[in-house]
């Protein structure tokens, strides 16, 4: 095998909690992850010339070490010590700086194709066991589907997928949140904090409106003050069919879930009318 062809899928939260600040400056969350159906491209091409080689199709984007998709391949070959190279090319389709694991996907399928270029045999427990190296989401982005998140991100419990066929509206302003903004304002005791136990027992039960019914981001007390357009789609989606709509991890992404792909369109069209977002997808759930 000399490439691999794969696709890098975004996430978003169902529900997000904080729980406290440790005393390594990490955050305690409880978050319940999903995979939506929107993904990067990523082509990972094995060279007989030693080093990385990193393209993007967005100019602003680092290609050098700062980039967790060079990372996830250093990683590999350091530690395997591998002498031949690597081409990849990375396709972006999910909005940068989003609340929607753009970066750790990507990372995450590199981790995954140079375990298949290079024969190494890694599980994907091992896989993940390395993923965390990179980042908190990163071990998530190997495992995909429906999970419950604990620790920083990287405990994770698999949930049984909902059946019900969702379609998910994504839309992100033309605003970029800092994540260290976000959580460094968060006052932990003055939030409502979501329940995140009754989400899970609604996921395990195939609840569909129980589950959305407790969907919650603590994030959000800290954002919606700073970023009022955050609020005003969720309105936006919620007063055009949405069952519910939240922000997806620190932000700036809002996402709705509808039971009708056609409700999704006519939101997504409103909120181009209205410039609350230039960045909107119509997708799915997608599920393992």
């Amino acid at each position: 095998m000399q490439e691999v062809h794969l696709k890098a899928m975004a996430k978003i939260n169902l529900g997000l909690d904080v729980l406290r600040r440790r005393e390594d400056g990490y955050h305690e969350v409880e978050m319940i992850m999903q995979t939506v159906n929107l993904y990067d491209k990523v082509h990972i091409k094995r060279t007989t010339e030693p080093g990385i080689r990193l393209e993007t199709n967005l100019y602003f984007l680092p290609t050098n070490e700062t980039n967790l998709a060079y990372k996830a391949a250093k990683l590999l070959m350091d530690e395997f010590d591998i002498k031949d190279g690597v081409d990849i090319s990375i396709k972006k389709f999910i909005p940068v700086s989003a609340g929607l694991a753009g970066g750790s996907t990507d990372g995450g399928a590199v981790l995954y194709g140079m375990n298949q270029l290079f024969h190494l045999k890694l599980t994907r427990k091992q896989l993940m066991e390395r993923g965390i190296l990179l980042g908190a989401d990163v071990p998530y982005c190997l495992m995909r589907g429906t999970a419950l998140a604990q620790g920083i991100g990287e405990k994770l419990t698999r949930l049984p997928s909902l059946t019900q066929r969702l379609v998910v509206l994504l839309a992100k302003p033309g605003i970029n949140v800092s994540t260290k903004f976000v959580y460094s304002n968060l006052k932990l005791d003055e939030v409502k904090h979501p329940d995140i136990d009754a989400q899970i027992q609604a996921i395990k039960e195939n609840n569909t409106n129980k589950m959305i019914e407790n969907m919650g981001n603590v994030l959000e007390s800290v954002t919606i003050p700073a970023y009022p357009v955050i609020d005003e789609i969720k309105r936006c989606m919620m007063e055009n069919g949405a069952l519910g709509a939240m922000m997806s991890g620190s932000g700036p992404t809002v996402f709705g879930i509808f039971s009708n792909k056609k409700d999704a369109i006519n939101a997504q069209e409103i909120i181009r009318e209205r410039q609350m977002a230039k960045l909107v997808y119509v997708t799915n759930f997608f599920n393992v």
